[in-house]
């Protein structure tokens, strides 16, 4: 049967999201740039509907559940690491082009009955589920309708995926959502010039750059804590500490080295890493360059109790490594909003360093480099007790909000639904 839509019973007005990360999951950035987009489409003409996994699939689904204007759905899913395998061990082909794979197999029927029963006039689908892009594509096919494909980071580059076999299947799912999406999506400059540099033979205009950005509806219940008088100075690192793409090891030396110098010590300085997930390692690192007292590993926060943790921290530390240049840390947008001094150590030549230099802000240092992290904290550290740590002004801190993105997103949306009419 032919699932093809005439255009022309089409409502314009609605647009089929496919994002695996929703509420009531918790533990990824990533969740906030599909919540925010649901929440602010309705106000600029668009209604979303959302088709995500049933909560058993995620890692974590203890957060809120979800309470907006969008209508959810919810198909089956499993985790091929928690819910195929057998003592502990799993077949790879189970987990091709990621472990959400079976996702597929409810997702696509799902859609097609939405598709069938609210008309909308868009698909869109989102990274970094990477089966996502395989029930965009499959609706696509289906039904012809137009297809935006939200890449954010570049699904492969040198060093990721490193398995070969996996390497192979994500490759796959990046071309053919290339080839057949109407628009691809970036987040970041770098991202656009690379998959343009990758698929000369398309058109540019395929691939467009909405970046991620900052809640100000968030913010404004978040509520800094009063902090004492005495207590030492505390930089922290909200989110997630990766091994390779934010390797600690320099950092971790650069500590050691200055607290050997008597330049650091515990009644002066703690860095809180909260919410890291590699807490084993850390703790590791931490004790073999003897710097456990100056080291807090802190579990997870609610997202409003992290925001508020931001606000009222005497610094922010940002940490992202040169293999991932063409991506910047949606957390730096929560960063720069927070207004506090910020301290990245990451790669110059990156987009990360870029955005940071856009916004007049120059605390930053290589991520492998520990002599240098070393020179730049105490640097970093005499420029925040002076009071003289730059920040982003607030023109160009309010023209990263997810208000605006989302802006961005409805003009392509009507742009791409236009030219399916």
């Amino acid at each position: 049967m032919d699932l093809r839509l005439d255009a022309r019973l089409v409502n314009h007005r609605k647009v089929l999201m496919v994002a695996f990360h929703f509420p009531p999951q918790r533990g990824s950035s990533g969740i906030q740039r599909t919540l925010k987009f649901a929440h602010y489409l309705p106000s600029l003409g668009w209604q979303p509907l959302v088709l995500s996994a049933r909560p058993r699939a995620y890692l974590d689904a203890g957060g809120a559940p979800y309470d907006g204007p969008a209508e959810v759905t919810r198909a089956f899913a499993l985790d091929s690491a928690r819910h195929l395998a057998l003592r502990g061990r799993y077949l790879q082909l189970l987990a091709l082009p990621d472990r959400w794979v079976s996702w597929c197999l409810g997702a696509i029927p799902a859609g097609l009955k939405i598709v069938r029963r609210a008309r909308p006039s868009v698909l869109w689908s989102t990274y970094p589920i990477a089966s996502a892009h395989l029930i965009g594509l499959a609706l696509h096919r289906l039904t012809g309708l137009p297809w935006i494909a939200d890449l954010r980071d570049p699904m492969i580059d040198d060093a990721y995926p490193t398995d070969p076999l996996m390497r192979k299947a994500v490759a796959w799912v990046e071309r053919q959502t290339v080839r057949h999406a109407t628009r691809i999506v970036c987040t970041t400059p770098g991202a656009v010039r690379s998959y343009r540099l990758r698929y000369p033979e398309l058109p540019p205009e395929r691939f467009r750059l909405i970046e991620n950005g900052y809640d100000e509806e968030e913010f404004t219940h978040a509520v800094a804590q009063a902090r004492p008088a005495d207590a030492p100075f505390t930089l922290l690192h909200s989110g997630i500490v990766y091994p390779s793409e934010r390797d600690p090891r320099p950092l971790f030396a650069a500590l050691g080295q200055l607290k050997r110098a008597g330049k650091l010590n515990a009644a002066g300085f703690r860095l809180v890493l909260r919410a890291s997930v590699h807490e084993d390692l850390l703790r590791r690192l931490a004790a073999e360059h003897g710097i456990g007292d100056l080291v807090e590993i802190a579990p997870a926060l609610p997202y409003r109790a992290a925001l508020a943790e931001m606000l009222g921290a005497d610094g922010l530390l940002l940490l992202q490594a040169a293999n991932c240049n063409d991506q910047v840390p949606a957390k730096l947008y929560e960063y720069l909003r927070a207004s506090r001094p910020v301290l990245a150590l990451t790669d110059p030549a990156g987009d990360t360093a870029a955005l940071m230099q856009a916004a007049a802000i120059d605390t930053v240092a290589p991520l492998d480099d520990a002599g240098a992290i070393a020179a730049a904290l105490i640097r970093f550290l005499g420029l925040a007790h002076d009071g003289r740590a730059p920040v982003a002004a607030p023109a160009f801190v309010r023209a990263q909000a997810r208000e605006a993105r989302t802006a961005q997103l409805a003009a392509l949306l009507d742009e791409v639904a236009r030219t399916a009419a």
